[in-house]
């Protein structure tokens, strides 16, 4: 049930909805310029400041590179629009978004793909190796669900939300990947980066060599340096933040009608 704000609170929350569309239509649009894309399936939401419970998702049936900021559509938690929308919903494949945002505060934005390599991996039964640096950042911090079929089923969502627990990123078996961030922009980089591990991992496999990891121990260091955890002589804290701002810059010279 919705509650009645203040005027000077009901704009704030316009402001900020204003951004988190804005923020989330570029992650749609980087998406898509990175090629992690399935058609228009597959699902990037992002919840809504306020009391109501509200989120974004796409428009069911546009592609990701023709996705704007008001074309976005404002939902509830079963998927459906709160507010006149000239364009269709998809509400079961909020089902597993829905889930995984009502299980964790801190899941602002829910990213899932369909990749090449990330259903490579996700159909490997040792699933992600560390293989390289950029595959150490999920060095256990990355969950894993049995298939059970295309997820349209709501009692399929206890079992996903006890599978990727605390993790920020998810690991569909048999499906494709998922990523949380307290931003759209954390989502997304951490889905670029784990893309990057799958893509790794599946170019190191087809050599046909035996394959190095490095020492557990080695592996929990680099993934708590890259989380800004570990005592190191430098530390990198802008790295998220300037590439956030790079990555805006590249939308800002190819496709600036998304903020539109």
């Amino acid at each position: 049930m919705s509650t009645t704000l203040p005027a000077a609170a009901e704009q704030t929350l316009a402001d900020q909805e204003l951004r988190l569309r804005r923020e989330l239509a570029a992650v749609y649009r980087l998406v898509a310029h990175f090629r992690m894309t399935d058609l228009i399936f597959t699902h990037i939401s992002m919840r809504l400041p306020g009391p109501d419970h509200h989120f974004l998702i796409n428009p069911y049936g546009l592609l990701f590179e023709e996705i704007t900021a008001s074309s976005l559509v404002k939902i509830d938690l079963d998927g459906k629009p709160v507010e006149p929308t000239p364009y269709a919903v998809n509400p079961a494949g909020f089902v597993i978004h829905s889930a995984i945002h009502a299980a964790r505060p801190d899941a602002h934005c829910v990213l899932h793909t369909h990749t090449k390599a990330g259903c490579a991996v996700a159909a490997q039964r040792d699933g992600l190796l560390p293989l390289n640096q950029m595959s150490m950042e999920f060095h256990d911090r990355v969950g894993y669900h049995d298939y059970e079929g295309v997820a349209l089923n709501l009692d399929e969502q206890q079992r996903l939300v006890a599978d990727i627990g605390d993790h920020p990123a998810l690991v569909l078996r048999n499906h494709g990947l998922l990523t949380v961030g307290e931003t759209a922009a954390r989502a997304f980089l951490r889905m670029y980066y784990l893309e990057k591990a799958c893509e790794i991992q599946v170019t190191a496999q087809a050599g046909g060599v035996p394959l190095v990891v490095p020492p557990a121990e080695v592996c929990e260091y680099t993934a708590q340096q890259l989380a800004g955890e570990a005592e190191a002589d430098f530390e990198d804290v802008d790295a998220y933040d300037l590439a956030w701002a790079a990555m805006l810059r590249l939308l800002d010279r190819t496709c600036p009608d998304y903020k539109n």
